[in-house]
């Protein structure tokens, strides 16, 4: 199978479904961010993580992949597959991770800057990339639904990526840094 097919050099993609549609439209734009989040995710597994949070992060990436396919697919033209629903439990498993991390860490007194360790840093791109996600998939949303259960899983994402950036500086002797108060 070639990468390349030649159908796309006119600024068209197609959906599941056959259906063309524009390389900008929203629903692109929103399935684009995820993917490019999950490439972030990538990233951040290249650096040394605890094996738990490494195949946490695997999870992530099968999960957004899941929801890539689910709004790859023109549902007025074909059903989704099981493969590409995102199962509630997701919702519940990533918000005990949320826990999980939090827990481990001083509670939060002002508000934190990005930074510390540079695969903190990279955990906190992956935060904004998610919020960006959040914000197209919702751009989405306006125009035809998007299953409730991705909106509320990618809202937790950010907080999961914020929460593990903490985690990781905290592990390495990294303090928080807070954003100065202007006198």
């Amino acid at each position: 199978m070639k990468l390349y097919t030649k159908k796309g050099d006119k600024g068209q993609t197609s959906l599941r479904g056959n259906t063309m549609i524009p390389k900008n439209h929203v629903r692109l734009e929103a399935y684009g961010t995820i993917d490019e989040l999950n490439s972030f995710i990538g990233l951040l597994m290249t650096f040394s993580l605890d094996e738990s949070n490494l195949n946490y992060l695997k999870r992530l990436q099968n999960n957004l992949f899941t929801i890539g396919s689910n709004l790859a697919t023109d549902t007025s033209k074909i059903p989704l597959t099981k493969a590409s629903l995102l199962e509630s439990e997701e919702i519940t498993f990533i918000e005990q991770e949320i826990d999980r991390l939090t827990e481990a860490v001083p509670p939060i007194k002002e508000f934190i800057l990005p930074g510390g360790t540079t695969v903190a840093a990279i955990s906190h791109i992956c935060r904004t990339v998610a919020r960006r996600a959040e914000r197209r998939l919702y751009d989405l949303n306006q125009e035809e639904m998007v299953d409730k259960r991705i909106l509320i899983y990618i809202n937790r994402l950010s907080d999961y990526f914020f929460a593990l950036s903490r985690f990781i500086n905290y592990q390495n002797g990294i303090k928080d840094i807070f954003c100065e108060k202007k006198k």
